[in-house]
């Protein structure tokens, strides 16, 4: 009986070993989540029948170092849950390790070549239906311009300009010129000429220009009160851009509020349009909150998915399988799926990766102490063997 408890002493020991080396192997994996393996004894009835490896716990709770990439498809989650990809059987897979990339087709994929999955982008405040996420690759649409923001101080020292009709071509005829830009449906650029004139002591007169043509027949009052703020009430101009080369009139407004007349120097401090010419794919990054951000040639950028993150009721009880990666079962509980920062999900890390979280110390301690329970072992049967020889050797 004797040989058969040292037996499952040494069995038991080579098990936690194997526990022990892959921890250690794995000590520089990204994601990785170290186990322990559990000692258990083993009866029949009341006999001690020796001892095994009742179970394995992975401490999965536990978050590695955060290790900064700089790479902009490279997260790391702070917190509770994992990154979802769909292999190509069509089952669901999760991780910790968040190295993303696209494929040819512009589908995020994960570092082993899964697809990610994640919400489409938002309609109303609303996310999409979870599934791949494809990120377009060609041009974005130009964007025509409705508004341009205009906000400065009109000086109070100015006088009424010298030359009392009003021309753009004269200087004297004004007292400041400003441009804006707007663009029309085909992306080109147009330029608005602001001309600002003093007709009265509480009043400054606006008049517009397009690009190099004539000035125009519509005029802005801006009227002032006494302590040079810009009139409660006061509605932005309505303005018409018919441009040539067959793109649609660019209907805009002009809105002149926040801007003051105060004694001193004229100034602008904000001078802004929106719209946007057409602009080609230049590259994908991840934000914080999820967010897959498609980035274009004309500065501008939009959302196109958000990665989702599953969280588990026993995330413990997950299958460890390859490519540092877990599948659910029925002790784990189904997925939970939500995006980062919500609910049990944890944020996102960008530019960084979550290393493993295996205490090389702890483990080495652990081989020493796997060697002496080992060397305990293999001491019994030895003497087991030692007093059989004798018992043999008396007969």
């Amino acid at each position: 009986m004797s040989f058969d408890i040292a037996l499952s002493g040494i069995q038991a020991i080579n098990e936690s070993l194997n526990t022990t080396s892959n921890n250690i192997a794995n000590a520089a994996t990204y994601g990785f989540k170290s186990s322990r393996a559990n000692f258990a004894s083993v009866y029949a009835g009341t006999s001690a029948n020796g001892v095994e490896v009742g179970s394995l716990t992975q401490t999965i709770g536990q978050n590695g170092s955060t290790q900064t990439t700089g790479r902009g498809l490279d997260a790391a989650i702070d917190g509770r849950g994992f990154f979802v990809s769909r292999d190509p059987q069509g089952g669901m897979t999760y991780t910790r390790v968040g190295i993303f990339s696209t494929d040819t087709k512009g589908y995020l994929i994960d570092s082993n070549g899964k697809k990610v999955q994640g919400y489409g982008p938002s309609k109303g405040g609303a996310l999409g239906a979870m599934g791949d996420i494809q990120v377009p690759t060609g041009q974005i649409d130009a964007s025509p311009t409705t508004g341009i923001a205009f906000v400065g101080n009109l000086s109070a020292d100015w006088t009424a300009p010298k030359t009392p009709t009003f021309d753009p071509k004269d200087s004297t005829s004004y007292n400041m010129v400003k441009q804006s830009i707007v663009y029309d449906s085909l992306g080109s650029q147009h330029t608005v000429s602001q001309f600002f004139v003093k007709t009265a002591s509480d009043t400054v007169t606006v008049h517009y220009k397009f690009d190099d043509g004539a000035a125009e027949a519509t005029t802005k009052d801006l009227k002032f009160d006494a302590k040079g703020q810009l009139v409660t009430g006061t509605t932005p101009a309505s303005l018409t851009l018919t441009p040539a080369g067959g793109a649609n009139p660019v209907a805009f407004t002009v809105d002149y509020s926040g801007t003051t007349k105060f004694a001193g120097e004229a100034t602008t401090t904000t001078n802004r349009s929106d719209g946007y010419a057409s602009g080609a794919f230049i590259g994908v990054e991840l934000a914080s909150d999820g967010s897959l951000v498609a980035k274009y040639s004309n500065d501008q950028s939009q959302v196109v998915g958000t990665v989702a993150i599953a969280t588990f009721a026993n995330e413990g009880a997950l299958q460890s399988i390859s490519d540092t990666s877990w599948t659910a079962n029925a002790d784990s509980g189904a997925a939970l799926y939500n995006v980062p920062g919500v609910g049990l999900s944890g944020k996102l890390s960008t530019g960084a990766l979550e290393g493993s979280n295996v205490d090389i110390t702890s483990e080495l301690v652990g081989l020493m102490t796997s060697q002496r329970n080992y060397q305990a072992n293999s001491k019994v049967l030895t003497t087991e063997s030692q007093m059989m020889q004798s018992l043999m050797q008396a007969l």
